[in-house]
């Protein structure tokens, strides 16, 4: 490999691989180049990048080793280069009073030597909002948007600076509306009256992306942002850069088209349906037969097989909560969980490597990472939006030596009719 490119600027931590991709399309959106790496790379970067993402898989580990491999992600970012990190987690927040927010971010900081980080899940573009403290998903608070039925982090308080305190030894405080309102320079001072009072981490509110837009200037000097990916909007300006169409090139598609879903989110069983309604071709997986010991991915890859030259094929074993509870408590939470994104992983690995698909889009964070992994896929470039959050992406992998165009997406993200447009956009792009 080469030597690391002299031109990074940022660089990104994720807790999972969706969560990256989300991050990364945002810093695209606004002008940067942007490589995600799965995992922490073995190498230095062997490609030029405004920014480096690197995707890990530690949202749900267990708190020690979350912020074991967070700093390892950071020992590689600084040996590229970095000149700021960025600690990505989901627009929902969503952890336990055990972590792995605050954890990873106190981490963070120690190796850093910094007093002081913000934290901020707000993204506008997808209904996340911050006021006054408390997390909005779309009207209502988080506690009321599904999140409190989630099978491994329920979200039941919506108040982050309740939440984060729960997991951290640093005071947290809060950078409320008014200041953001007021701008950049009102934000330093809060920042520094914060800092004066002994708080560490501060809650930031955020209801638009013009107060994004506002608070970026103030965070240029923080050695350690910690977000969802909305704050990213406003970051590659305070580096010089501006949208550039070219950011976002990525190589002609080619190749038969799949759908691979594991999310039980709320947004994900409505475009499986809208997918369905729509005569879309799909086959539902049964947690139970996997159970069982039956070779499901077998059959599913069987079931598409011949299915996959009239349009793209679904695979999913997306279900509602009342269901998810059921399976769960006759396998367990984490057996359940673990077993259906090992099936799904095998059919994604199937469907590229023995059917031709090079056009795949993955439906939610835990099973996106099972797939990637599954693909070996190492690096990814980062492309076009399709949805707020959600783009496409280009990957080349022993599996996928031609190249795959490949979408990870969040589970809460995206349109009722996200599967149908997604392909439709890229086509678009050809």
């Amino acid at each position: 490999m080469s030597a690391a490119p002299a031109s990074i600027r940022l660089g990104c931590i994720a807790d999972d691989f969706t969560g990256a991709t989300d991050l990364a399309n945002n810093l695209v959106r606004a002008g940067m180049r942007v490589v995600q790496t799965i995992g922490v790379p073995e190498g230095p970067l062997d490609t030029d990048a405004d920014a480096v993402v690197v995707a890990l898989k530690s949202r749900t580990v267990p708190a020690a080793d979350a912020v074991a491999q967070s700093l390892e992600a950071l020992r590689w970012l600084q040996a590229q280069g970095a000149k700021q990190i960025y600690f990505k987690y989901c627009s929902t927040f969503d952890s336990t009073p055990a972590g792995n927010i605050g954890p990873v971010t106190e981490a963070l900081m120690d190796a850093l030597g910094t007093d002081f980080t913000i934290a901020t899940p707000a993204f506008p573009d997808n209904k996340r909002t911050v006021f006054k403290g408390y997390l909005f998903a779309g009207d209502v608070l988080l506690s009321e948007s599904g999140m409190q039925n989630h099978p491994l982090t329920p979200m039941t308080d919506p108040n982050l600076v309740r939440v984060l305190q729960a997991q951290t030894r640093r005071r947290v405080g809060l950078i409320d509306h008014v200041a953001v309102a007021a701008g950049a320079d009102a934000v330093r001072a809060r920042i520094q009256a914060l800092r004066a009072e002994d708080v560490g981490i501060a809650i930031v509110d955020a209801v638009s992306n013009d107060d994004l837009l506002r608070m970026a200037p103030a965070l240029a000097e923080l050695p350690l942002l910690t977000a969802g990916s909305g704050v990213a909007i406003g970051l590659p300006g305070n580096f010089g850069l501006s949208p550039s169409n070219q950011a976002a090139a990525l190589p002609a598609a080619q190749g038969r088209c799949a759908i691979v879903s594991g999310s039980c989110s709320v947004a994900t069983n409505g475009q499986v349906a809208d997918f369905v309604a729509r005569g879309g071709q799909a086959l539902a997986l049964d947690p139970l037969r996997m159970a069982a010991g039956e070779d499901v991915a077998a059959e599913a890859l069987a079931w598409a097989a011949p299915r996959l030259n009239n349009g793209p094929v679904l695979v999913y074993s997306t279900a509602e909560p009342e269901a998810v509870r059921a399976i769960q408590a006759r396998l367990g939470v984490e057996e359940a969980g673990a077993m259906v994104e090992r099936t799904l992983a095998a059919v994604a690995r199937g469907l590229v490597a023995e059917h031709g698909v090079g056009r795949l889009v993955v439906a939610g964070g835990e099973t996106s990472g099972a797939c990637v992994q599954a693909l070996e896929i190492a690096q990814l470039r980062i492309g076009a939006q399709i949805d707020p959050g959600v783009p496409w992406c280009h990957a080349v992998s022993p599996i996928a030596p031609a190249g795959l165009h490949l979408t990870l997406k969040s589970g809460n993200f995206g349109t009722p009719d996200f599967f149908t447009k997604a392909f439709a956009r890229l086509d678009q792009a050809a």
